[in-house]
């Protein structure tokens, strides 16, 4: 899931989250992502809020002309609890499938510390046990496009670890465009990429795009960014 996003130049969204809660509710969308104009693949995203408890989901996995070339599949879960403003994930679970390998990931956490299942120490890689209060890649993109007030939109500040990498997302800058709402958005890597990572690309800019719903919240419809690969574009279906 997070080396798809990290094609887009969102780096699997990182999130502390500090955009207000709403209410208890579902979330459940489809995106098609293209990169350069060509169709690259689809973002499923599906989550659930009840009671305090968060449970969220997602599907990243390769298609069109991309897929034709190489048949990539993440999976992804998470859940814990939310409260406020806050969200504190209890276990993140994802699976790779690249088409030459597969492998499996998982973090836990306690009083907001994450463990990583498959932790190596590496020059470059960044300690969980300094990452109190980060969140996961599924929970930053389930907090990231699930429905919000209109006083919420373009209000995003957050940091997500990944089990290596630390990497912050935000938004800012709310303005019409059409009928949707249009954010400045950045994406900023922090800690455990590597120098040539770092040399290579450091931050992404992009544009997230809202829409108003029939019950008067607002969705992201769209997002647009500049990813190492050319323009690439996610759009709702």
């Amino acid at each position: 899931m997070k080396q798809f996003l990290k094609v887009l130049g969102l780096c699997a969204l990182p999130l502390t989250f500090a955009a207000p809660a709403v209410a208890d509710g579902t979330t459940d969308a489809v995106f098609s992502v293209a990169i350069r104009g060509i169709t690259a693949g689809t973002l499923k995203i599906k989550g659930q809020e009840a009671g305090g408890r968060y449970s969220a989901s997602g599907v990243l996995q390769s298609g069109g002309l991309v897929g034709l070339v190489a048949r990539v599949k993440y999976t992804a879960s998470s859940s814990g609890r939310v409260s406020g403003s806050n969200f504190s994930p209890a276990r993140y679970d994802e699976k790779a499938d690249t088409g030459k390998r597969k492998s499996s990931a998982s973090m836990t956490y306690k009083g907001g510390v994450p463990s990583v299942s498959d932790y190596v120490p590496g020059p470059n890689v960044v300690k969980p046990s300094t990452q109190n209060g980060t969140v996961d890649p599924m929970t930053a993109l389930y907090a990231a496009f699930r429905d919000v007030r209109r006083d919420q939109v373009c209000k995003l500040d957050v940091k997500m670890y990944d089990g290596k990498r630390r990497s912050q997302v935000k938004l800012s800058s709310p303005r019409s465009d059409g009928d949707m709402i249009m954010c400045d958005g950045e994406y900023r890597r922090l800690a455990g990429f590597s120098p040539e990572d770092m040399a290579e690309k450091a931050r992404f800019p992009f544009n997230l795009f809202y829409a108003q719903t029939a019950d008067g919240r607002y969705r992201v419809e769209k997002v647009v960014t500049q990813s190492l690969y050319g323009n690439a574009t996610m759009t709702r279906k």
